[in-house]
């Protein structure tokens, strides 16, 4: 069936400026991390990005081995984009990354010049583009000199490969001084795109204050930590949950009787503001002026329908976010 995507799409969506840039970026980002693997289902992935369209998600973001296999979520994004959004490129902010292992052998790995550019070549293939909105390295690499992966973050956006340049889960001291090397060299560091949601406040304060500093944009991955602020387990572990199922990036483990006694305590306080969980956790990222966006996963329409409706109360009162704080000091 043809798509044809809502013309009130744009109606309801925030868009919020990148930092010092002249980009917006949807308040809610689609993430494709999970379930857009060769064994997920395409036509589920296919109908989720639609939903995302019409409400207003304008931010698709991929990196070069989400999968599985690696490469295979941005392949089947290209095969998406070809089928439903070729009329409609101009609309759409799409970002990769490289930094984690893709490849064999000492190339394919980390932030060397040759890895990165190498790497974004592929992935453009993949998807069928001349170029990305937003190319990012993936982690911080000690062993390559930053002078090194920032060169090459520059030399992407002048070979117009991508038209901005981001960095994901650097520290506060790192950020700095890869936005002074961009700087230098005439590529503004626009995005950075830390891990944070209630139980992973790391970037507080110190990230937050150089982000505002250097007018550096945010967008944040994981705000529902892996689920576990959501309504999937108020009742315990479910056996099919991620974290029984799968283990590698949420393990049983630590989902302790305290962890699960504290998820139901924010419940309830989500309940008290006419939000879900989930909508919640959503909003409380947002709550920062320093975050542009909250980048979300989904693995049905239904969950990016709930998240959206987050907007409709991002506001917290003082003895909301007092509450908040004691529940998770427990």
């Amino acid at each position: 069936m043809t798509y044809t995507p809502s013309e009130s799409r744009y109606n309801t969506m925030s868009y919020n400026r990148c930092g010092n840039s002249g980009l917006k970026l949807p308040a809610i980002s689609l993430g494709l991390w999970h379930n857009w693997g060769d064994k997920d289902n395409f036509e589920k992935g296919r109908m989720m990005l639609r939903k995302a369209f019409d409400l207003g998600i304008t931010h698709f973001d991929l990196a070069n081995n989400y999968g599985p296999p690696y490469g295979a979520a941005e392949r089947n994004f290209g095969k998406i984009l070809k089928l439903d959004f070729s009329n409609h490129r101009d609309e759409l902010i799409i970002s990769s990354k490289a930094g984690w292992d893709m490849w064999p052998g000492p190339y394919g790995n980390y932030g060397s010049r040759k890895y990165l550019i190498a790497s974004l070549d592929q992935s453009l293939e993949r998807m069928g583009l001349d170029y990305v909105d937003i190319f990012y390295h993936h982690r911080p690499d000690p062993a390559t000199p930053l002078e090194e992966t920032m060169g090459a973050l520059d030399h992407i956006v002048k070979s117009s490969k991508a038209l901005y340049v981001g960095i994901s889960q650097y520290n506060a001291e790192d950020t700095t001084q890869a936005a002074k090397i961009l700087r230098e060299m005439g590529t503004p560091l626009l995005i950075h795109q830390p891990r944070y949601n209630m139980f992973d406040r790391w970037i507080e304060p110190d990230l937050l204050k150089v982000l505002a500093k250097e007018g550096v944009g945010s967008i944040v991955f994981s705000p529902l930590a892996q689920g576990l602020l959501t309504d999937r387990y108020l009742k315990g572990l479910p056996a099919d949950s991620r974290a029984v199922k799968d283990g590698r990036f949420l393990n049983p483990k630590h989902i302790t009787d305290n962890k699960l006694n504290v998820i139901r305590q924010l419940n309830t306080i989500a309940k008290s503001r006419n939000q879900t969980l989930a909508q919640m956790a959503t909003a409380w990222v947002l709550r920062m002026p320093e975050v542009t966006s909250a980048l979300i996963g989904a693995s049905n329409v239904g969950q990016i329908e709930e998240i959206v409706e987050a907007l409709n109360n991002t506001s917290f009162a003082g003895e909301e976010l007092e509450a908040i704080d004691r529940v998770l000091m427990k």
